[in-house]
């Protein structure tokens, strides 16, 4: 359950940290509750997988699919352009993120 959680918790971030450009400095009500809506259920949700797992593993897992997710977001919604360099760093991220997981023993049985 607590990687159903951990998925859950990287949804709610990448939806609030998508929304985020959208407040414009948090002067727009609704982009601005979507980011706290989105921010409290994401930690939310992570204070659930700390629980189970170690939280080296979480972050590592939450930061780096968050961080490839939300680039993906930031190219397909606002036209952000990701050059070669870039799309070769958000592959180390994935990778290095692979293998902590893998390494560490903290597979999906948890």
């Amino acid at each position: 359950m607590a990687w159903v959680w951990l998925g859950l918790a990287i949804c709610a971030e990448v939806i609030a940290t998508s929304a985020l450009k959208a407040t414009d400095g948090f002067s727009r009500l609704g982009p601005s509750v979507v980011v706290i809506f989105g921010y409290s259920l994401a930690f939310y949700f992570l204070s659930l997988v700390l629980q189970v797992l170690p939280v080296g593993i979480t972050y590592a897992v939450w930061s780096g699919v968050g961080i490839v997710l939300v680039s993906v977001v930031g190219w397909l919604w606002y036209g952000q352009t990701l050059s070669p360099q870039a799309l070769a760093g958000i592959g180390l991220i994935l990778a290095g993120t692979i293998v902590l997981n893998l390494s560490s023993g903290a597979g999906p049985q948890g």
